[in-house]
């Protein structure tokens, strides 16, 4: 049965771009925005949202979808609350982190986990965040990761397989076609894999660009020269430095083994090029940069 209504809880830049894309996609039932109730006036302005409401109880109410699109330590707290939520209806998210999020929905919702419960991540975004950013087609051209519980990835089987049937039929099928109407491509993968994944193709370069610019900040502060001798580099290095910490601290919490994994790592590579700076070896690893971005 087609969704009829679509709660929405968290309605920020990716939240609200999802409402606002579902509805460019055609969706034609009621989108709830659950929220602030300033945040919540200010998506209706938009148009993001049918209707607001800052009680979780009374937004999921009747709901068909439910996208928990908070931050992670929000999105597993919502989790808990499980019980509050409609028995038929589908739950997703759009965590940057999986694992503890698949682990806790597991645990809350049982046997009926893998049907009830569908774990997202749309690789999209933006530095800015807030409804005020929300954008249709934020999701056209991304990969909108997804990491079910009942995960059939690591088998290499397909989507015409039983388990990649089963995934693209009932409620689940729907909401990933929903998805791909928005212009995403959907990919699936194990949760574990998905967050080592991240911390090296996300996470690490949020760290890169906030330690850059915290450090120019501290050894320039306010020098009128710095920005236009950087230039466009600086601006692109530093671009994702505006990104708000509320956001980050919960990745940086629920990913921290992957990170550090990644950050040590970078930290080993700078010494080995601070080391070589008058040496070929500082030739090679230039080299071997300019291989990755060929691909």
């Amino acid at each position: 049965m087609a969704f009829q209504q679509i709660t929405v809880v968290g309605v920020g830049l990716i939240g609200g771009s999802f409402a606002l894309g579902a509805r460019q996609a055609g969706f034609r039932g009621t989108i709830v925005g659950c929220d602030r109730p300033e945040v919540l006036a200010r998506a209706q302005q938009r148009q993001a949202i049918d209707a607001g409401c800052a009680d979780p109880v009374k937004a999921v109410r009747d709901s068909d979808l439910i996208m928990l699109a908070t931050p992670v330590g929000a999105i597993i707290d919502f989790l808990e609350q499980a019980s509050i939520f409609p028995s038929h209806a589908l739950i997703t998210d759009v965590g940057s982190t999986k694992a503890l999020v698949v682990e806790r929905a597991r645990a809350v919702l049982g046997s009926d986990a893998a049907t009830r419960f569908l774990p997202g991540h749309p690789m999209a975004g933006k530095e800015l965040s807030g409804v005020e950013q929300a954008d249709p087609d934020l999701f056209r051209n991304a990969l909108w990761l997804i990491t079910p519980l009942n995960c059939a990835a690591s088998k290499r089987k397909g989507p015409g397989s039983p388990a990649g049937r089963a995934l693209r039929a009932g409620a689940a099928g729907e909401f990933l076609a929903l998805v791909e109407s928005m212009g995403a491509r959907v990919l699936e993968m194990e949760a574990q894999r998905h967050d080592r994944l991240c911390a090296w193709v996300s996470h690490l370069p949020q760290m890169m660009a906030t330690a850059l610019a915290a450090t120019l900040e501290d050894e320039f502060q306010n020098d009128p020269e710095l920005a236009s001798i950087g230039g466009r580099a600086l601006r692109e290095m530093t671009r994702i430095a505006s990104s708000p910490y509320s956001m980050w601290r919960d990745i940086a919490l629920t990913n921290a083994p992957h990170i550090q994994e990644a950050l040590l790592r970078l930290e080993q590579r700078l010494a080995h090029i601070r080391e070589n700076l008058g040496t070929r070896e500082l030739a090679r690893e230039f080299a071997t940069a300019q291989k990755f971005r060929q691909k």
